[in-house]
């Protein structure tokens, strides 16, 4: 359903440093992609699994800033994995919120192992594994 997923930055290398350890987490073993538009603005490209994550300093020159209500969800392999993405996106300047990592129950849609934090400039981020 979805190519890409872009986020805005205020200190692309403070989230290249954030995002290299995270998505380490989910297998990604690669460099990310760095370019600079025809704007002088630097851009990263996270490639994996078919899908695309995309930091960029604001093309219009405004301080990036977080979605309200916005989420983004990395599907994980296990609950371990889970467990993982938080704690080194916590290592790495990332805020833990909400309830720790762990097993929820009550949703319509299952049982399902979650974890969430906040990037370095303040976007959700949740890793989600929902058995099988």
């Amino acid at each position: 359903m979805f190519n890409h997923i872009m986020l805005g930055s205020n200190d692309i290398d403070r989230s290249k440093a954030f995002y290299d350890a995270v998505l380490g987490t989910l297998g990604f073993g690669g460099e990310a992609f760095r370019d600079v538009s025809p704007s002088g603005h630097t851009r990263l490209f996270y490639r994996h699994d078919g899908g695309t994550l995309c930091l960029s300093e604001p093309i219009d020159d405004q301080p990036a800033t977080c979605a309200n209500g916005g989420t983004i969800g990395f599907k994980c392999s296990s609950p371990e994995q889970v467990k993982a993405f938080h704690d080194v996106a916590v290592a790495n300047g990332g805020t833990s919120i909400e309830d720790p990592p762990g097993l929820r129950t009550g949703s319509p849609l299952g049982p399902m192992h979650l974890s969430y934090v906040r990037d370095p400039d303040g976007n959700k981020l949740c890793a989600i594994h929902r058995p099988a």
